[in-house]
């Protein structure tokens, strides 16, 4: 569908269109104004239109983001998931979609998660092939990532691989989003990006592939790893690993 001319923004009808049928796809529970996918789809053209009509003017402003607590494995606390509105989930996609396009060539081959026609199936095949040829193996978590990812080095990674305007100016405004919690106070945050929301992927992505698989291929070209989001399994030969390199991971992953 033709853009107006008008608008500051060229984007696509046809793109929010594509996002709202992602979305619905995956379902999802409501964010803070309790709208089901079913009411949205109630009225869905006006409901589609003005997320068109504000991204394009480029004053569309988010909501807060939805906190909601759940346990995490084994009795270790509990993970703090942020849900978006439908609305915002459509905005969100939109950009995330412009994002995926130019960064999927970028990423590594050994990068699985968040990425199309790739799973954790293939990282967990990619490692039983590689455990029979390597002695060492270090396993790593970025801890608290989603909670503590500083915000300029995703706007950085961000821009290394897509200059369009109205991008930068929409992930800006989603990082900076409050935070909604269960008794309705409204947390404001200066650094992470809500686990649990449409764009929060392709940016973890992003900045996980410039500060660790970027780095780890240029500084120690010989090492293999296996990474799912913040979750990674490298293999060596020797205990170059645990003399050399362990030590960094441990500096690096407290971010």
């Amino acid at each position: 569908m033709p853009t107006s001319q008008a608008k500051p923004f060229d984007i696509p009808k046809q793109e929010v269109w594509e996002a709202y049928r992602r979305v619905a796809a995956n379902k999802g529970a409501p964010g803070v104004d309790r709208q089901t996918i079913e009411d949205f789809e109630s009225d869905l053209k006006n409901n589609l239109y003005r997320i068109w009509n504000r991204m394009s003017s480029g004053s569309y402003f988010p909501p807060p983001v939805k906190g909601v607590e759940i346990p995490k494995p084994h009795g270790r606390g509990v993970r703090l998931l942020g849900v978006p509105t439908i609305a915002d989930r459509v905005a969100q996609t939109v950009v995330a979609m412009h994002l995926e396009e130019r960064a999927e060539p970028r990423f590594h081959p050994d990068s699985y998660g968040y990425r199309p026609r790739r799973s954790a199936l293939d990282a967990v095949e990619a490692c039983r092939q590689r455990c029979w040829k390597k002695d060492w193996v270090i396993d790593l978590d970025v801890e608290k990532f989603f909670d503590s990812v500083p915000w300029d080095l995703i706007v950085k990674a961000v821009e290394a691989v897509c200059e369009t305007p109205w991008v930068l100016l929409y992930v800006r405004r989603w990082l900076a989003a409050s935070l909604q919690l269960q008794d309705g106070s409204l947390v404001e945050r200066d650094k992470g990006t809500p686990q649990g929301s449409a764009v929060s992927p392709i940016l973890a992505n992003l900045f996980m592939h410039f500060a660790f698989d970027t780095w780890l291929v240029r500084n120690h070209p010989g090492v293999q790893f296996e990474r799912y989001a913040d979750l990674c399994r490298r293999r060596h030969k020797s205990a170059y690993a645990e003399d050399r390199i362990m030590p960094m991971s441990r500096s690096w992953t407290r971010i």
